[in-house]
């Protein structure tokens, strides 16, 4: 089955470029992380709202509670596509580091993707 491509773009065909699963896997995590709550139309609650952590002041409690909500945003809208096995959340001034480690679910393939965000 092709997958659209995320973000959506035109190919070089111009046709709506499609995605490798793989890719289209990494494409969903990315799509949850930083997509913030509200931003959807007609999914008001979909996403982390992790962009909005980046101005919050640092400290490891902080830290511990971007980590279960990255976590959390990630079981409530992909627990069919992948099973998360760790969340590590970086900011330094205005960019954004999220590294997961992940299972995707249909080839049991364990993988790791970091997800860098400039805000």
């Amino acid at each position: 089955m092709t997958q659209i491509a995320f973000p959506f773009r035109i190919d070089g065909r111009g046709r709506t470029a499609s995605a490798a699963p793989d890719a289209h896997v990494r494409d969903l995590v990315e799509q949850v992380l930083f997509t913030t709550p509200g931003e959807r139309v007609n999914r008001p609650d979909f996403g982390s709202g992790l962009r909005q952590l980046v101005f919050a002041g640092n400290s490891e409690e902080l830290a511990a509670a971007t980590r279960f909500l990255v976590q959390g945003a990630l079981q409530k809208w992909l627990q069919e596509v992948v099973r998360v096995e760790d969340v590590a959340v970086e900011s330094e001034e205005s960019t954004l580091t999220v590294t997961v480690r992940y299972v995707v679910l249909a080839t049991e393939e364990q993988r790791t993707d970091r997800f860098i965000r400039e805000l």
